[in-house]
């Protein structure tokens, strides 16, 4: 068994066994994996509080033929802006949940680690933005290599406008979509993100009743 260590952000959080806890994280070395965090349930000595969904953690890891064990996890930062309000909170779980579900195990990319870091950090700063969010969206299909053609019937030459100049720019707040073009924005974005899942996002539902 091999030590490693990684920088990641906490995708998702299940509970294993009595004591342990299976986490699925996003790793700038390694990219998704997920590692079983034994003893976490019980033991606030070595995960103090760390194993919570977004949180950007520095990690030592075992990793062996099985699951990798995380053998302690240091808080690099917690995002407390995201906890305290229920809007940021839907956001910050969409990307999450859209990372784990189209990314493949074990292939890095420095890049999407960087989207994800960035968006996180934004919604620990600023109110939760209808823009950003089709802003990360479009920009994930893109690194994922799923960009969607953006000149398509029901959408205007603004909208996409808007959607080009969101891949182009890199920096959350460039970009602002006026409430009339956000639906035209998801007419291309919503289909080229369900392609390549199995089943209905959680959160997004969660997201349209908070309006965002």
């Amino acid at each position: 068994m091999k030590n490693a260590e990684a920088e990641g952000i906490v995708l998702r959080l299940t509970d294993f066994g009595e004591a342990d806890r299976i986490v699925t994280l996003f790793t700038l070395e390694q990219g998704k994996l997920q590692g079983v965090a034994r003893g976490a349930k019980r033991s606030k000595k070595r995960f103090a509080g760390a194993l919570e969904p977004f949180a950007h953690l520095k990690l030592q890891l075992h990793l062996g033929t099985s699951l990798p064990t995380l053998s302690s996890a240091d808080i690099i930062c917690i995002f407390p802006g995201i906890r305290a309000d229920l809007a940021r909170i839907g956001c910050a779980a969409y990307a999450c949940e859209l990372v784990e579900r189209l990314t493949p195990e074990d292939e890095p990319s420095p890049r999407l680690f960087r989207l994800l870091y960035c968006y996180l950090e934004r919604l620990n700063e600023a109110p939760a933005s209808p823009s950003d969010r089709r802003f990360f969206a479009v920009n994930l299909l893109k690194i994922l290599g799923y960009q969607p053609e953006l000149q398509v019937r029901g959408v205007s030459e603004e909208t996409a406008s808007l959607l080009a100049r969101a891949m182009q720019t890199g920096r959350f707040g460039a970009v602002v979509f006026p409430d009339d073009l956000l639906r035209e924005a998801d007419l291309l974005l919503n289909p080229a993100i369900d392609l390549h899942l199995d089943r209905e996002l959680k959160s997004l539902a969660f997201l349209k009743e908070c309006g965002v």
